[in-house]
């Protein structure tokens, strides 16, 4: 396409119009064609589950001006793919116009890049577009210091309407309500004022009590959802008897402005906002008519397998097929001493591999769906425990045989092979050291002391090896049988042992395994520190039966640790620099282990053998 032809396409005058007759740019203007003069990378912020999503800034022209404009994140892939370039033109189907301290600025919430115009030089002239000169409204997308605009505070502006677009289309009409226009979720900022958002309520929590020395409250929270991104609403005291019968999950609402923009609390949510809202007591929330222009909800799936290089303690979306169902069970709480309901389930997908995830709560007690049901949820916390594991967060949620794409294709596999499939689990599998972040390496015993692991850093590593001797003293000790104490209790000579941590005297003790055992590979031996989980895969028993047997029965005790040794085995190990006495030395503490996948390490193996074919 000739320069001649670009130029004839651009629509010359649609920035002015867009910000300085928005009452008339749609008939005016319905699809803005633009070139783009610039792409900026903003710089990335990190959040308690990692990085927030990647920000760009355009720099677009109409020939006559330029403006700055903001991609929304649901526009980034128009980056990624390389179709949007410098000098490349675009039409704007979807927008918002907004003004950040005397500064116009656009956001690009959808935009199709126009390949067939050609990619040019710098056509015309372009102006920097002139705010206009009277108070506007006082907003600013999320990020800070974006084009000028200031962290300080600033005395409150009269706003003013502004253009907006939600959606492409000739009959498009200014997206509003009443006489304030709805402002996407991703452009509100503690400098936005008298606002609206149209969205929809993806998650409420349970309203939580809370009781100090300095007085007693309640709260409750919400997600929220449009088109743009989410953020989190919470309630507070009064606002919890006034808003939280009427925010109901699911349900589309009109939220205005009076309602505070704040620097949102990260450990108490998991969504990648760098903000969230607190109601107030004139806060303004009406159910929406029009129930269906909101999305539902917004998932990152990330398949089971690829759980491996996910780091601990980061929040994943998942979708897969409900392979089994536990029964709800009961633990208490170490810091609080509350006893907490949980129940676990394992999901399975077209990755071939498995994973357990946690419920906690009225989710656990009210789960109702059938195995084989599709489950999607939001906001699952990873955790190393078991190589991967899942637990689903407080702010989280779940929709079980949800009707979306990847769904439908889960069903499909599933009912075609995956009801027949072997799935291999992540206790085999390489996993995220919890005190580096970094991804755990199989090391041969060589290796491991080669490399000096533990004697700078604490070091975890995964190792494959067979036990050859373990030490039969001391291989248990008397443990308080209390939840979630495990401290030593000590004999008070009447047939009675007392537990000093819990003041408790127990008629007996439960015994638990504080094992060393001695491993080898073809590189070499190794002692390994066992505790009572690892020493129950080894023995094949608990504690307490192994040490029945040794007072009832001398004859079977050494067979049955005769009969634990030649066992080959998977660890996952934590080296670190231990002090005993004077001396230090580096302590091979096992983490987990597990029985080797032989189907797994068959496939592993035969990898290797063709890279070897293809490196010769």
């Amino acid at each position: 396409m000739s320069v001649a032809a670009a130029q004839q396409a651009i629509t010359q005058g649609a920035l002015d119009a867009i910000f300085n007759d928005p009452d008339h740019v749609d008939q005016r203007f319905p699809v803005p064609i633009l070139q783009c003069l610039q792409i900026k990378p903003l710089a990335a912020q990190q959040n308690a589950g990692g990085q927030q999503p990647e920000r760009y800034r355009v720099v677009l022209s109409d020939i006559r001006n330029y403006v700055q404009c903001m991609l929304a994140t649901q526009a980034n892939h128009v980056i990624h793919d390389g179709s949007l370039v410098r000098g490349a033109l675009v039409r704007v189907k979807s927008y918002q116009a907004n003004m950040v301290k005397g500064k116009n600025i656009l956001i690009i919430l959808e935009l199709e890049v126009a390949s067939e115009l050609g990619v040019h030089d710098r056509i015309g002239e372009p102006q920097a577009f002139e705010a206009k000169s009277q108070p506007a409204a006082n907003t600013a997308i999320s990020t800070s210091n974006f084009y000028g605009a200031k962290t300080e505070s600033s005395a409150p502006v009269k706003s003013e309407p502004m253009s907006s677009r939600m959606g492409a289309g000739v009959n498009a009409a200014p997206h509003s309500h009443g006489n304030n226009v709805i402002y996407p979720i991703e452009a509100l900022s503690p400098y936005t004022h008298k606002w609206t958002i149209k969205a929809r309520v993806t998650q409420k929590s349970d309203i939580k009590t809370w009781h100090k020395a300095s007085g007693e409250g309640k709260l409750f929270s919400v997600n929220l959802l449009d088109e743009s991104g989410e953020i989190r609403a919470t309630g507070f005291n009064e606002q919890v008897d006034q808003f939280y019968d009427l925010l109901q999950e699911g349900q589309v609402y009109y939220i205005s402005y009076p309602c505070r923009v704040t620097l949102a609390k990260k450990q108490f949510t998991n969504l990648p906002n760098d903000y969230e809202l607190t109601l107030e007591r004139d806060t303004v929330i009406e159910k929406a008519e029009d129930q269906s222009s909101v999305p539902q909800v917004r998932f990152n799936f990330v398949n089971i397998q690829e759980l491996q290089s996910v780091e601990k303690d980061a929040t994943v979306d998942v979708i897969g097929v409900l392979k089994d169902v536990g029964e709800v069970t009961q633990i208490t709480s170490k810091n609080t001493g509350k006893p907490f309901d949980k129940r676990e389930l394992t999901l399975v997908d077209d990755s071939q591999f498995s994973v357990r995830v946690t419920i906690w709560g009225k989710t656990a007690n009210s789960f109702s769906a059938q195995p084989e049901s599709i489950v999607a949820f939001k906001g699952l916390k990873v955790s190393d425990f078991g190589g991967r594991s899942l637990s689903l967060l407080a702010s989280g949620s779940m929709s079980v045989d949800p009707d979306i794409e990847e769904a439908h294709r889960l069903k499909g596999w599933y009912d075609s092979q995956g009801r027949t499939d072997n799935f291999a689990t992540h206790n085999n599998m390489a996993s995220m050291g919890s005190a580096t972040g970094r991804v755990d390496q199989t090391k041969i015993i060589s290796q491991v002391k080669d490399e000096n692991l533990g004697l700078e850093n604490t070091d975890y590593f995964n190792l494959k090896a067979t036990i050859v001797f373990i030490k039969q003293d001391n291989f248990a000790y008397p443990a308080c049988s209390s939840e979630q104490c495990n401290k030593k209790v000590v004999d008070q000579g009447d047939g009675t042992w007392r537990c000093e941590k819990c003041d408790i005297v127990h008629a007996r003790p439960q015994y638990r395994y504080i094992m060393s055992v001695n491993v080898t590979d073809h590189t070499g031996q190794l002692w390994l520190s066992c505790f009572d989980d690892v020493g129950r895969v080894i023995m094949g028993m608990t504690a307490d039966e192994l040490m029945e047997i040794k007072e009832n029965d001398e004859d079977r005790f050494p067979a049955i640790f005769e009969a634990a040794n030649c066992t080959k085995l998977h660890f996952r190990c934590r080296a670190k620099m231990d002090t005993y006495g004077e001396n230090q030395r580096v302590r091979y503490q096992v983490m987990s282990a597990n029985q080797i996948d032989f189907r797994t390490e068959a496939a592993k193996l035969s990898d290797m053998i063709k890279q070897l074919s293809v490196g010769s």
